[in-house]
């Protein structure tokens, strides 16, 4: 049974034409998800989202190695969605806005109440 296919094949033009001009606003937003779909970087980002933390700190947080950790910062850092500033031989990380943490936050929101567990 194919009830999620049409049985005869017609589309609107005007529709299609008008909506494909729209959608080229997601061209490269694929690279953000696919940053997003690492579970390491999604800790990364939710604790950068608390507060900043240096390199050493965000590897023990995720119980990985420093390279490891800096690869993921660095990863995060070259999509603009952290920045960082070195103090010293330190180099601290922080989101670099607001907005990657809104993601988070709704998709904590969508997950939570899609499988009914507590928040």
């Amino acid at each position: 049974m194919k009830n999620h296919v049409c049985e005869t094949f017609y589309f609107d033009e005007e529709k299609v034409n008008r909506i494909k001009q729209e959608v080229v606003v997601t061209e490269g937003l694929g690279r953000l998800f696919k940053a997003l779909a690492d579970e390491t970087r999604i800790k990364i980002i939710y604790a950068l989202s608390r507060e900043e933390l240096c390199v050493c700190d965000v590897a023990q947080i995720i119980d990985a190695t420093v390279a490891a950790a800096s690869h993921h910062l660095r990863l995060l850092k070259n999509l603009g969605l952290a920045r960082s500033r070195k103090q010293g031989k330190m180099v601290f990380y922080s989101l670099n806005d607001d907005c990657i943490e809104t993601i988070i936050d709704a998709a904590l929101k969508h997950y939570k109440g899609e499988h009914g567990l507590r928040k």
